[in-house]
């Protein structure tokens, strides 16, 4: 893929930006639902594979008893830098790691959870084959991607927006990578080729993504994602420029005061 690698760089501010715009964005009603998942399934032992800045986390500490060995894995270690300044109700412990290849033994983990994390995975076959092999037998699989992104109207605006900006080559990261995995019968041949004989339980959940303005949400994709750095490898317009674009273009959509758009996603459950 010829865009992995600055697909998957959250490096400089994004981080921050990320976890102060796009969580309370976008992430956090998504993150409640597989932290009650998990919780309902009384393990002992939890791995999240690409926990970003932590708010799957945070809500599993919450949720989950004390007792409860909760690993949470990265593959950018500036994003687990935020996820353990902000910290947890409890211990956790932080490891930078890559999906594909997990540094835990075999049949350690009695579920694996990962927030709208897999459609950055390069390999996601092996990904999922990674965590069926540090499950344990009878263990779980969960995890959330984004659907098309026509259902999540503020990213699907801004991409709109930015393809009006730069004609020539539009920047096209939320197409291509968090809204491009979401075709459900691809997801379920990917979890059995990696192994699951299970039939794998696929949950289609809409919500809604709010905020006090339309330059919350234009900061928060333009600027708290790697769609960055898309946008300034581009020339003809700054960041500032095309920030201001997604804020006219949403404001254009959805009004000059609190902002209000729909977003989906598809909640993947599969038994080891």
């Amino acid at each position: 893929m010829a865009n992995f690698g600055n697909d998957t760089r959250f490096a400089g501010s994004i981080p921050d930006i990320y976890d102060s715009h796009l969580v309370p964005l976008i992430f956090e009603p998504y993150a409640a639902d597989l932290a009650k998942r998990v919780a309902a399934l009384h393990p002992s032992r939890v791995l999240e594979t690409a926990a970003g800045t932590g708010v799957v986390t945070r809500a599993m500490a919450h949720a989950l008893p004390t007792h409860v060995d909760l690993v949470a894995t990265d593959l950018n270690q500036p994003m687990l830098d935020r996820a353990a300044a902000i910290g947890t109700a409890r211990p956790v412990t932080w490891q930078q790691a890559d999906a594909a290849r997990l540094p835990f033994d075999d049949a350690s983990f009695d579920v694996v959870v990962c927030q709208f994390g897999t459609m950055f995975f390069p390999d996601k076959t092996r990904a999922f084959s990674e965590a069926r092999r540090v499950l344990r037998r009878g263990g779980w699989l969960l995890f959330n991607v984004w659907d098309r992104i026509e259902e999540s109207e503020f990213a699907n605006t801004v991409t709109a927006a930015l393809t009006d900006l730069f004609p020539a080559d539009p920047p096209l990261f939320m197409v291509r990578t968090p809204h491009g995995y979401f075709d459900r019968q691809m997801i379920s041949r990917d979890i059995a080729d990696a192994g699951f004989s299970a039939a794998s339980r696929i949950e289609t959940i809409a919500a809604r993504s709010r905020a006090v303005s339309a330059r919350v949400p234009a900061i928060a994709y333009c600027q708290g994602t790697p769609l960055r750095n898309e946008i300034d490898a581009r020339s003809g317009a700054s960041l500032e420029d095309a920030t201001s674009a997604a804020v006219a273009a949403i404001a254009r959509r959805f009004g000059t005061g609190p902002v209000d758009g729909k977003i989906q996603a598809h909640v993947v459950i599969v038994q080891r």
